[in-house]
């Protein structure tokens, strides 16, 4: 089994997530190398999909060209919290028709198969429409214990997206516009057949990441087993196994770049990933109070080339005009490089978001 130091896979954990230098030029490439970018509403700095984009492209990018994208060109899509490629639709075609996998989300489906009905016809009437322009015809309520308790038309709508037969078309603001497949996804798309669909997108997910544990929990919307993809390799100084993308060895040689990252970046999304390759730690403190925070509301990791080496805490105060920063934790004592490299992606951050840079707290 072939060995990898822990330098040699930190880069190639860096340059699959396209955080090497040259920089990416084109929207579209950067999120067909990834597989996706995930959508979460928290906006401290940036919504992540956008601050994942310019983490890659910088102040160059405009989120208009990922609204574009999504909602004119449809060369992306929108499914299960993720924008993904619409190339890559044939590979989750697939898993609609046995979607869902839990019975209490079957019964609940069985037990108003005429509310599924009339949200059908009403988008097939009227779409697209917002979750609120739908009526609530349930039958029986959707039961939680969370936000989600008794909210049935969007949880209905979010089955049917599962299910493959409602799509979401774009956003008004915030809030998702549902409409019918046939009018958001292209129509030649094909149905690959599951195993051979779960065997590309392993493939694809390694080639996003890299490297990637051999065996890894289960994680919520987007896994991160590679299942049996790549060649499976050891890594100095880390017990137990992973698997490698075979395209990623032998590379030329490497050149890194600073960047600050969203706290959902996939090179890091992995948490015993990045201590174990990285011997980074990191904890999303925004559900913290704010007394027990040691990196701030929404810390910015920073990668300096293969090394993740501090966090920034900064948010975009819209109000003031002014990218706030209040803190720049150093993990380890910063050189000159990694304090220009920080201060220029600051500035470039502030720039991008139209705000003026504030000096660090």
């Amino acid at each position: 089994m072939r060995t990898l130091d822990r330098a040699e896979a930190r880069r190639i954990a860096v340059r699959a997530q396209l955080l090497d230098l040259p920089r990416p030029t084109d929207l579209l490439a950067v999120v067909e190398r990834l597989t996706l970018l995930q959508i979460d509403p928290t906006a401290a700095v940036a919504p992540n999909a956008d601050l994942v984009a310019w983490s890659r492209l910088g102040s160059s990018y405009e989120p208009a060209r990922l609204r574009d994208a999504l909602e004119r060109d449809r060369t992306l899509f929108e499914l299960d919290a993720m924008v993904r490629p619409m190339a890559d639709l044939p590979l989750y075609r697939a898993e609609f028709a046995t979607w869902p996998a839990y019975e209490h989300q079957r019964d609940w489906l069985r037990a108003n198969d005429r509310f599924r009905r009339d949200v059908l016809k009403r988008l097939k009437a009227e779409g697209p429409l917002l979750s609120r322009d739908i009526p609530d015809t349930s039958a029986v309520p959707w039961p939680s214990t969370g936000w989600t308790n008794n909210r049935n038309v969007t949880q209905m709508l979010e089955f049917l997206t599962m299910r493959g037969e409602v799509a979401i078309a774009g956003r008004r603001g915030k809030q998702r516009l549902w409409d019918l497949p046939e009018r958001v996804y292209p129509a030649d798309a094909p149905v690959i057949p599951p195993a051979e669909a779960r065997r590309v997108r392993d493939e694809r997910r390694l080639r996003s990441v890299g490297i990637a544990r051999a065996k890894t929990p289960a994680a919520p919307m987007e896994p991160w087993s590679v299942g049996p993809a790549g060649e499976e390799v050891a890594v100095d100084g880390v017990p137990g196994t992973w698997r490698v993308d075979p395209a990623a060895l032998g590379q030329p040689s490497f050149t890194g770049r600073t960047a600050l990252l969203s706290p959902f970046d996939r090179l890091l999304h992995d948490r015993v990933r990045a201590m174990e390759l990285f011997e980074f730690e990191y904890v999303l403190e925004m559900y913290k109070p704010k007394a027990a925070r040691r990196w701030g509301y929404f810390a910015l990791p920073v990668l300096h080339h293969d090394r993740l080496v501090g966090k920034v805490d900064a948010t975009a105060d819209r109000k003031g005009g002014v990218l706030r920063v209040d803190a720049i934790h150093e993990d380890v004592p910063f050189t000159k490089a990694m304090r220009a490299g920080v201060r220029a992606e600051l500035a470039d951050l502030a720039a991008w978001l139209g705000l003026e840079l504030g000096a660090p707290g």
